[in-house]
């Protein structure tokens, strides 16, 4: 029902499905029936999303938020026409970018997993409510999101220094810890959104978690060399 509960993740799902264009009802500022003011979420997600539209090379055009209350029917029928024609002229979803799909499709998937990473490290601005919304579209720069993308933050757990305590695999919000009891456990890249509950939850004696920044992050060691041997104690 709220404008606010628009994630990020929701927009480029859908141009991923192969959606042309997507376009968000917003109450007007000052409208909104939700506390806090749901709206002004939804106007700090716009432009940010707006950005990483353009990083991946697509027109942000096709990504539209519009002021509507319920009882504007006429008027949303004319604003949908109109984001109609204008999709006509931008052409099908790639293709008017000069995109092949086959390549558009994987980027659009790669920001999709990065959302939470994004929201985390941009959560200062994206919590902004501004009395001028036309502020919003000076909150990010091409250049930041540059460095948002260069200076990704992955996380790592040293075979070395874990002791398979299972707490960081209990917590992790998306299951991307493969490990068991006396077992060395594995980040599994591919479902890892990068939110940090690992290495915020890894004992300090133990900091088998490692957080690394520019840089690829080592291979996972072999399955079989994962059994945690541990030493015992000389009597």
């Amino acid at each position: 029902m709220c404008s606010g509960r628009v994630d990020m993740a929701f927009v480029l799902r859908a141009f991923s499905d192969g959606a042309d264009g997507v376009i968000v009802c917003s109450c007007r500022p000052g409208e909104c029936h939700y506390v806090p003011q749901g709206n002004y979420n939804a106007f700090s997600m716009m432009p940010l999303a707006k950005k990483l539209l353009e990083y991946i090379g697509m027109d942000p055009e096709r990504l539209r938020l519009e002021w509507l209350s319920a009882s504007e029917g006429s008027r949303f029928a004319g604003v949908v026409t109109d984001f109609t024609h204008k999709l006509n002229e931008l052409g099908p979803l790639g293709k008017g970018e000069g995109i092949d799909q086959n390549e558009l499709k994987p980027k659009l998937q790669d920001v999709v997993r990065l959302i939470p990473y994004i929201k985390m490290v941009k959560r200062e601005k994206l919590a902004l409510h501004l009395d001028n919304v036309e502020e919003y579209n000076e909150l990010y720069t091409s250049e930041e999101i540059e460095s948002l993308f260069s200076e990704v933050v992955s996380y790592y757990i040293d075979p070395e220094k874990c002791q398979a305590c299972g707490i960081c695999r209990k917590k992790c919000p998306v299951e991307a810890i493969v490990g068991g009891k006396n077992q060395i456990h594995v980040i599994d890249q591919e479902k890892c959104i990068k939110c940090g509950t690992c290495f915020e939850s890894c004992p300090p004696r133990f900091g088998a978690v490692k957080k690394i920044s520019g840089e690829p992050v080592p291979p996972p060691i072999p399955e079989e060399e994962r059994t945690l041997i541990r030493k015992s104690k000389e009597k």
